[in-house]
């Protein structure tokens, strides 16, 4: 049997602990089962259960893309993007990056952030913040697009809408991870928490120079999966037709033709609708298990982040 020393050393994660429950949920191959099953849960006694199944069996695909742009939310905020430009991990080791903070994450949300893999990882995360005397309301503000960023996408994009339900259980675990990261002044209301969202945009998406240099270093790195760097220029409207006008402007980016906005937007919503047809997935979709960019032979979670 594994002692924790070498699980957390493995590169080959078990399985998480809801896996049997889900699997249970599933046998009947109906397409709202999982959605049927959450609302027989608590939405915080079983929280970190419910986003196991929302991201990994209901909308893998969604989060996966709506986190990405929740990331890239926090560059309209141009007074921590100075500090994001000088720590160069940001625009000289980019995919790495994105790697590390996936993978961090991933390890969290699809094991639990007390199981020994989402501790380590919380450790390993809190080490690298630690380094850096970060804003309180900045760390809140950070977290606020882990909770409303999802649910955002999949009500605009999603093959089903979130439920209130869902959406709280959400909540009710980024919640966790705050207080486990020592976030401060951290909200016990679903609501308090997105009007302190939308607030903290209108006042501090502005642009500065730092903002726009790592917006286009990790736009350029989206469009690294699927092109040629010569053909930045052609594809970098597509991810523009993605993202809210205040936010371009706060990062110094030009908005998407509408013509382009519709069709980008348009496919994403058509590509929803598809998959409610589908039959539901029989295996969950897990980023720890997959190979990265930067760890192609795997990786060891104390090594994850800046050295």
């Amino acid at each position: 049997m594994e002692n924790n020393e070498a699980l957390l050393h493995s590169t080959q994660a078990p399985m998480p602990v809801w896996e049997e429950k889900a699997a249970h949920a599933i046998k009947t191959r109906t397409r709202y089962a999982i959605r049927d099953y959450i609302a027989t849960l608590d939405a915080k006694v079983d929280c970190q259960e419910i986003g196991y199944l929302l991201f990994s069996y209901e909308f893998p695909w969604d989060t996966t893309r709506s986190l990405e742009f929740a990331l890239f939310r926090v560059f309209g905020v141009a007074k921590g993007t100075p500090l994001l430009a000088q720590t160069g991990e940001f625009l000289q080791r980019t995919q790495k990056r994105y790697d590390d903070t996936v993978l961090i994450l991933s390890e969290i949300m699809e094991h639990g952030y007390d199981s020994p893999r989402g501790h380590a990882s919380l450790v390993r995360m809190n080490k690298q913040h630690g380094r850096f005397q970060i804003p309180n309301d900045e760390y809140l503000y950070t977290l606020s697009t882990f909770v409303f960023e999802p649910p955002r996408w999949v009500e605009k994009y999603g093959w089903r809408k979130m439920t209130r339900h869902e959406k709280l259980a959400i909540f009710y675990a980024w919640l966790e991870i705050g207080k486990r990261m020592g976030i401060k002044d951290l909200p016990d209301d679903y609501d308090a928490f997105e009007q302190f969202n939308r607030e903290f945009e209108a006042k501090e998406f502005r642009y500065a120079p730092e903002n726009e240099l790592i917006a286009k270093a990790t736009r350029n790195l989206f469009l690294s999966w699927f092109l040629p760097k010569p053909l930045y220029a052609v594809g970098a409207p597509f991810v523009h037709a993605l993202i809210d006008d205040a936010l371009l402007a706060a990062v110094g980016m030009k908005p998407a033709p509408g013509f382009l906005q519709w069709i980008v937007r348009g496919s994403i919503r058509l590509r929803g609708r598809l998959v409610r047809f589908f039959p539901p997935r029989r295996r969950p979709r897990l980023l720890t298990q997959e190979l990265t960019p930067s760890y192609p032979q795997g990786y060891v979670i104390a090594d994850l982040g800046a050295k």
